[in-house]
């Protein structure tokens, strides 16, 4: 699928965006879900967008920065998989491949990551010596500049990407043998799985156990569509919501938690 100067622009700028929200988290732009619905709606590939950035959300659920571990990078995969995906022109038959290559992509974006943090390093210390001057609107700048970086970090690889012909992408997917093709959807199957599994095993306990047992159940009536899921899952959370304010409310409004406590009070 050839790309207008127009889709090109916008896919770069949402590349920009997804890069800066990796470090700003406001907006969520780095979510596959967000990035890649929104790659496909300037493309014109929505619905596979959608299935993409929905199947990869399910693998980086599971992704978090603990201490001075630093997870894959989840803004690269889903900017980079879903430009494979539009200029491959499959569809939603090509997901299944992007999602086996957004893995080994999210991880090379952490060398990106490094490099980035690298070059920061002496923004860090101009600003120290334009705080010690009481330079205020240098410190601004400075700040600006190292998170346009962030941005560039994804924006350069997507923009490198977009200008490979989509005839030399859709010639490499269908070279794949189809063992491959089968093999990398198969991993890409059990990647989601394993990123679902470490968000459970983060979050279940005795008292949402019965919310996961009911989505699983409901998930299996093929009758019902993804709206009307998300629906159930909106109802399903807003119950959960009003059951734990009147627990607290019975029990004193403490949780048992004293910093929640005084968080609540302000």
């Amino acid at each position: 699928m050839t790309l207008s100067i127009v889709a090109i622009i916008l896919v770069i700028a949402v590349a920009f965006l997804a890069g800066m929200e990796g470090i700003l988290d406001q907006f969520q732009f780095h979510q596959p879900l967000v990035a890649c619905s929104l790659i496909g709606l300037v493309t014109g590939n929505l619905e596979a967008g959608v299935v993409l950035g929905g199947s990869l959300q399910m693998i980086a659920l599971g992704w978090a920065n603990i201490g001075a571990a630093v997870a894959p990078d989840a803004a690269l995969a889903a900017v980079a998989s879903s430009i494979i995906l539009v200029l491959g022109g499959q569809g939603i038959a090509g997901v299944s491949t992007a999602i086996a290559v957004a893995i080994p992509l999210a991880v090379a974006g952490l060398f990106l990551t490094m490099i980035v943090r690298t070059i920061a390093v002496p923004l860090v210390h101009m600003m120290d010596a334009a705080a010690e001057e009481g330079n205020i609107r240098k410190i601004e700048w400075l700040q600006i500049l190292g998170i346009c970086l962030q941005g560039l970090r994804i924006a350069i690889p997507a923009a490198a990407l977009l200008f490979i012909p989509a005839e030399t992408v859709k010639e490499a997917l269908n070279a794949m043998p189809e063992w491959l093709t089968t093999g990398m959807a198969i991993g890409g199957g059990m990647v989601v799985a394993v990123g679902y599994a470490m968000v459970i095993n983060m979050m279940a306990n005795r008292e949402v156990w019965p919310f996961f047992i009911i989505g699983f159940v409901v998930a299996a009536i093929s009758q019902l569509t993804l709206i009307a899921l998300g629906a159930l899952g909106i109802a399903l959370a807003l119950i959960y919501l009003s059951l734990s304010e009147r627990g607290n409310s019975s029990n004193g409004g403490s949780k048992g938690d004293p910093l929640d406590d005084i968080l609540n009070d302000y």
